[in-house]
Parts: C-alpha cells; sequence; structure tokens
C-alpha cells in the first residue's frame, strides 16, 4: 500500500479507533441483554444503536482508501455474530431455549475463549492491524471476564440441603450425585464423605444459575439463594412501605403466601410484587425511590418506563464499564415489580398494567387488569418470616391469575425433570411455578 495507508502512526490510530468502537459495540450490546433477561423484547432504539456501532465497526476494519478488503470484512462479521451469540447465550436461556443456546449458556462463563485460536489464526493470515486490533480487544476483554467470574467464584460458605432438597435431588439424579453433578457442571454441589452440601452464593460472588438448575433440571431452589429472596423481599417492602407506595405480593409469591403458609415455593426464582401509581405516587417518584434504596443497601435496580416493570436483584450493583456485564450471568436472585394503574374496563373499577399475567383478563384499553374491588384495601398476609400486603380477596385473586390454583402445574419446568419430582410436591399445596 502507499501514500497516507502506509503511515504506521495513521495506521496506529486507526486501529485504535476500531478498538474502541468493538468496546463500544460491546457494552451496547450486553446492555441490549436486559431485555431478553427480563423476558421483554429489546427495543427498537436500543437494537438500533447496537446494529449501528457493529456495522461502524466491520466498515472501519474492511474498508481502506485501496478499496473494500474482503477476507476483513469476513472475518469481523462472522466473528462478531458468534462471539456475540455466545455473549447473548444466558440471557436468551431465560426462556426455554434450544440445546445449542443452552449449551452456550452453561459454559457462559468461558465460552467466548474458544474463539482465541480461531482469532490468532485469522490476525496472522490476513495482515490488517484494524482487524488484528478488534479481535485482540475482543479476547482481551474475554479473558478478563474469565478470570473475574473466577475470582468471584471464590468466598462462597457451605449451606448444608434439608431432607427434602436432598430427596428432589437425588431423585433428579437417579441416585448418582457425582454423575449428575459432572454431567451438568454443578461446581456448587459439594460432595464429601456422604455429606451433601451447597457452596452457596452471596453479595460478592456470581449467582447460581437458577435456570439450568430450578427450571431445566427440577431441583429445588438452592438455599443461599431462599435466603436472599427472603432479605430482597425485605428490602423493598420496608422501602415501599417508607414511600407510602400501595403494593401487594403478585403471582408465585403470592401462591406461596396462600398456599405454602407464607413460604416460597420450592421451585421459587423471583419475587413477584405489583405496586399502584397516581398523581401522587408517580413513575418518577417510585424508580427514584427506589434507586436510592438499592444504591444505599446494595441492590441493583433496573428500570423500564414503557413496559411498566421494574427489576430489583440481589447482587451489587457494579460502576461503568462493569455495570451491564451482570446480563451474561446465567442467573441471579431478584424481585420483579409490576406498575398498575386504576383505570375503567367495560364500567367497572380495574387495577391496569401492561404485560399479561397467567390468565389475567384483557380490558378495553388494551392492557391487562383485576378488579379493584379484590385487591384494594391490601391487607397483611405472612411471607417470609415477617408480614407483606396482599389483595384483600388473595383467593379470589389466585383463581382470576391461575383458576385452580390448587393444582400442581410447572409452568417453566422441564418436562422430564417435572415428572421425577412431583411425588415431591403435594398436589392439595402445590400451585403453578411463576
Amino acid at each position: 500500500m502507499t501514500g497516507i495507508e502506509a503511515s504506521p502512526f495513521i495506521q496506529v490510530i486507526a486501529a485504535l479507533v476500531a478498538s474502541a468502537l468493538y468496546v463500544a459495540t460491546y457494552l451496547s450490546f450486553v446492555r441490549l441483554m436486559r431485555y431478553p433477561r427480563n423476558w421483554h423484547p429489546p427495543s427498537l432504539s436500543a437494537s438500533l444503536a447496537t446494529g449501528l456501532l457493529a456495522a461502524l465497526t466491520v466498515a472501519l476494519v474492511s474498508l481502506s482508501p485501496d478499496g473494500l478488503d474482503t477476507p476483513a470484512l469476513a472475518i469481523s462479521a462472522s466473528f462478531l455474530v458468534l462471539l456475540f451469540c455466545i455473549i447473548a447465550a444466558p440471557a436468551i436461556a431465560f426462556r426455554p431455549a434450544s440445546r445449542p443456546v443452552e449449551f452456550l449458556a452453561k459454559h457462559g462463563d468461558y465460552a467466548g475463549l474458544w474463539l482465541i485460536g480461531p482469532a490468532l489464526i485469522a490476525g496472522l493470515a490476513v495482515p490488517n492491524i484494524k482487524l488484528q486490533a478488534v479481535l485482540a480487544t475482543a479476547m482481551a476483554i474475554e479473558l478478563t471476564w474469565f478470570f473475574r467470574q473466577r475470582w468471584a467464584g471464590r468466598g462462597r460458605r457451605l449451606h448444608p440441603l434439608n431432607d427434602h432438597d436432598l430427596s428432589v435431588l437425588e431423585t433428579q439424579a437417579k441416585g448418582d450425585l457425582a454423575a449428575f453433578r459432572r454431567r451438568h457442571g454443578i461446581r456448587e454441589l459439594e460432595l464429601s464423605t456422604g455429606i451433601v452440601s451447597w457452596r452457596g452464593c452471596g453479595k460478592g460472588t456470581s449467582p447460581c444459575p437458577f435456570n439450568l438448575y430450578v427450571n431445566r433440571l427440577g431441583l429445588n431452589t438452592a438455599p443461599c439463594c431462599r435466603e436472599h429472596l427472603k432479605d430482597l423481599s425485605h428490602h423493598i417492602g420496608t422501602g415501599l412501605r417508607e414511600m407510602g407506595v400501595v403494593h401487594w405480593l403478585e403471582g408465585g409469591s403470592l401462591l406461596g403466601a396462600v398456599r405454602e403458609g407464607g413460604a416460597l415455593l420450592d421451585w421459587e426464582d423471583d419475587v413477584d410484587i405489583s405496586v399502584l401509581l397516581d398523581d401522587d405516587m408517580t413513575w418518577e417518584r417510585l424508580a427514584a425511590g427506589l434507586a436510592e434504596r438499592g444504591a444505599r443497601d446494595g441492590y441493583f435496580v433496573d428500570l423500564f418506563e414503557k413496559k411498566g416493570f421494574i427489576s430489583i436483584s440481589f447482587d451489587q450493583p457494579k460502576r461503568w464499564p462493569f455495570r451491564w456485564e451482570r446480563n451474561r450471568l446465567r442467573g441471579e436472585i431478584r424481585a420483579d415489580i409490576a406498575i398498575y394503574r386504576q383505570a375503567i374496563s367495560h364500567g367497572k373499577a380495574v387495577l391496569e398494567r401492561r404485560s399479561y399475567k397467567g390468565t389475567m383478563p384483557a380490558t378495553q384499553s388494551g392492557g391487562y387488569g383485576v378488579p379493584e374491588e379484590i385487591v384494594l384495601p391490601t391487607t397483611p398476609i405472612p411471607f417470609l418470616g415477617g408480614e407483606f400486603a396482599g389483595p384483600n380477596e388473595p383467593e379470589v385473586y389466585l383463581r382470576l391469575l391461575y383458576g385452580d390454583f390448587r393444582k400442581v402445574e410447572y409452568t417453566y419446568l422441564d418436562a422430564g425433570a417435572a415428572k421425577a419430582r412431583a411425588p415431591f410436591d403435594v398436589a392439595d399445596t402445590s400451585i403453578p411455578a411463576d
């Protein structure tokens, strides 16, 4: 090459710009994964922004004053697609997913490193400094991610499994716990001299991968995670009461409060709470109050105003640029807060939300709602060792959501795992997972 392209200084600057563009694309992409991780399709604006950054990265790598570098175009585009599929797998696997996605999600803390070899070969085969910069930057990020996750695995403490948890585990393992642990990569399961324990997660560790252990393998919620769900629910309940927000238990949490004597469902993976907004308690006031308390007490608060939804997670919020990398993790302990507003539907007063829940009926305005009189005024209900606000007619509320809520149903559990664990879930006290 000749002219400006031959200048080493210009080449270095171009490589640095390409590297910076990849970092921006990566951060935009992991932030985009907050949507599928919270059961929502990505927003159009966020998707377009990420797509534009990816396109700019590929264009910068592939174009030069001498024309199009076809090998660099093919390599950079295919590399970004493959790597981002790996990165996205844990977020996509929040819903029932295909076997390839499940496989990538299961190995998500190090699967990106599988591309180190191809990246090295491509960088040596194609003498394009911008392509080499992008490949090197991507692999450096993947290595950093891997070592940070390994470091986060330190400091887990052992929790004994109670008889019920152990019985479910042994049933799903068909009696061979060691083989089951090895086959599914359950690093948290400790088997030592006949003692079965769980190496639990905490504030300073990665969370247990809920989706795999509970929904796919049919295990009970880990003892550490039950403790964290309890702490999280009391954190949120206290905050909502301090702010004067009308709120109540929803979905699977209400099922546990009513049918399990205030306990969590054995396979619970979150806490469901609803709040009522009005002219006084606006979205802005609620979001600011929860965010302030989350930052103070060490809980991650994620806001989705257009979806009418707030997610509050047990994990410690991290500073930029690591804030959104949590979306690469397989699971989390969290509470889902749904926003309701008062409305009139078919001439009756209802409390309305934007997203569906169970068999909640649709409203005239296109949302979903419940009759106001079965919720307000809320009434205290036992939950996780304390009291939480609930609908004033909780069983009517549950029948509206689930019909015969006493019948055993497993909404997200794998069919085989659900069949195996069914004998442990008493028919007249088990309820649909949510």
